[in-house]
This record gives C-alpha cells, structure tokens and sequence, in this order.
C-alpha cells in the first residue's frame, strides 16, 4: 500500500477512535445514610474519572514515517512472541526464526504467524510476517536457500502464513560483474514466483540484512534484491557516535550516502539498534534513525550475543505508538 493511502487511512481510523462515545446518562447519586453522629456532607466525594490518553497523532498524508520492526529469534511460544501478539499499536513487521531457518514451519509456527497479522498497525495495516533464511554473504548454494524459502512458503495446507522472506547475512557488495547482485535477485524472484503461484493477490515483502550499508547496485532499477534493506545493525553506542558510515548505501568510488534517490517511497532501510540503555534512549534512536533515512527501525535494551531472542526493558508498545508520531 503506498505511503500517501497508508497515512490518509490512518487518519480516518483516528478520527473515528477519537469520536465522542455516546452520551449515557447515569442515574443519580443516591448517598448512602450517614453513621452516626456524622452528617452526610462529611462523607468521602466519589474519585475523579480517570483520563484516557488520546490517541498518537497520523502522518498526514505523502509525509514519511517510520515503523517498527522486530527480529524475533525465539520458539513460537516464546513470551516475546506472546507480548508482540497483543501489543498494539501492533509493530508492522515481525521475522519468525525457527531453529535459524532450518526447522519445520509446523502447526505452532503457522498458528503464532496467523495470530501475529491479526495485529493492527497504527497506520491501519495489518502486522507482516517474514520467515528468516540465511544465505551466509551469497556463499549458501542457491537450491539451498530456495528450499529454506519453501519450507514457509508451501504449506501442508497450501495457505501462505507469511508475508515474505527475511534473508541474513547478505553480502553488501555486488561480487564480480554483479554476480552476487544478481544471486540475490534470483532468490527475490523466486519468493515472488512461488508466493504469487499460491496466492495471486500476496504482495511479497523481501529484506536482505547485510547489516550495515550496502551497494547501489542492489538498488538498481530493474535489478533490486530486496524491497527492504536492513543498512545498520549494532550496538546503541556505535549508532549515536562513530558507527554510522554515513549512509544507507555506498558506491566503491564515491563512497557513502543517503540513498534517498532510489527510495522514493521512504520504506527501503531498516536500522536495528542493541544495547539501547534506557526509553529517552530508546526514543533517541528512532528519531536518529528516521533523520537517517530509514522507513524501519527498532531498539531494545538487550545485548549480544543474540539480542533478538528477548524483549526490551520497555514495552513494545512505547515503541510503535512513539514511532506512530515520526513524520
């Protein structure tokens, strides 16, 4: 869904939240005898209602934003995935990681992923689900990858319960005459074909996360890799100093930049930030992360060596209603 539509539905689900509920007249306050020896006017006043906090304000529309999301490198019945369930605003994408890629997308998996894209984002969406694959720098054989790719995408059932593929450990360079390019465009192609051949409707969303900047070429047009590219992925320390290289793409000769201008829909970066201390910090990064150019971003509290496989100090939610008001 383009961004423009994404954000003028957002407002109409606003503003139909924000609506006046209905006026209810409550009977009146009949109060209760007096003890004795004690006039009813010194008896306690009832408590003040409770405010409700309004909900985050929408992008308007043709503004970028950012959305969240999440590696979730656990079982399907981890309690992270169990909070990412019913958080809401629900984060926009989640990554399902069973045994690295490698385990049967079982009954449990199918059924977690199902209950995952019943969330509901704060632009309105539905939450997507990725399935991790890893593909070791383009080294991994090409037949093997595509058979980690089915195991999500050909179901006992024939149903798709993903909406893509989250391929790990990309190369970030072209290879020799773009070969590794050309590797990964391959695999995007099949997560295409296959998706499409199971489900003419699906809209497939494919990530490549080589984990820091990556090369124009896979931008490409006509010959682009992936719809999503994850161009940092480091500790909370390195992103506010001096690990950011200074874009999300590079070229050999010209060295690094925004990459604005082959991302007109503001989506194609992703930055995952580890080791984030506290929420202000938390909050830090994804607006670092939105100045940078990114239409994703995440940040948790928790550290290597697999910061992924729990949640944040902070509650999911805190991050994607905050992301909600970027833009």
């Amino acid at each position: 869904m383009p961004r423009a539509v994404k954000a003028l539905y957002a407002v109409l689900v606003t503003v139909l939240l924000a609506a006046p509920a209905p006026a209810v007249t409550a009977p009146a306050h009949t109060a209760e005898p007096a003890p004795p020896g004690r006039s009813a006017a010194a008896l306690p006043p009832d408590p003040a209602p409770t405010a409700t906090p309004a909900p985050p304000a929408p992008r308007m529309p043709g503004v970028r934003g950012l959305d969240i999301g999440v590696p979730a490198y656990v079982w399907a019945n981890d309690e992270m995935l169990t909070d990412l369930t019913a958080t809401g605003p629900a984060a926009s994408v989640v990554v399902l990681n069973p045994g690295n890629g490698d385990s049967p997308f079982d009954g449990p998996w199918r059924a977690r992923a199902d209950a995952l894209r019943r969330g509901t984002t704060a632009t309105g969406e539905r939450t997507k689900v990725l399935g991790y694959v890893h593909t070791d720098h383009g080294n991994r054989a090409a037949a093997a990858v595509k058979a980690s790719v089915d195991n999500y995408l050909k179901t006992p059932d024939g149903r798709l319960h993903v909406d893509g593929v989250f391929f790990d450990v990309v190369s970030r360079d072209c290879g020799p005459g773009d070969t590794t390019r050309d590797h990964y465009a391959e695999l995007r192609r099949h997560v295409e074909d296959t998706m499409r051949a199971v489900d003419t409707a699906a809209s497939p969303l494919v990530v490549n996360n080589p984990g820091t900047a990556i090369a124009d070429c896979y931008l490409e047009p006509g010959r682009r890799t992936a719809d999503v590219f994850v161009t940092y992925e480091d500790t909370y320390a390195a992103y506010t100093g001096g690990g950011w290289l200074g874009g999300n793409v590079f070229d050999p000769l010209t060295g690094y930049r925004a990459g604005t201008e082959l991302d007109p829909s503001g989506t194609a970066f992703w930055h995952l930030v580890h080791d984030v201390p506290d929420a202000g910090a938390m909050r830090t990064t994804l607006r670092t992360a939105f100045d940078r150019g990114a239409g994703y971003a995440y940040a948790t509290s928790a550290a290597m060596p697999n910061p992924w496989n729990t949640g944040p100090a902070w509650k999911y939610g805190a991050q994607t209603a905050y992301a909600a008001g970027l833009g």
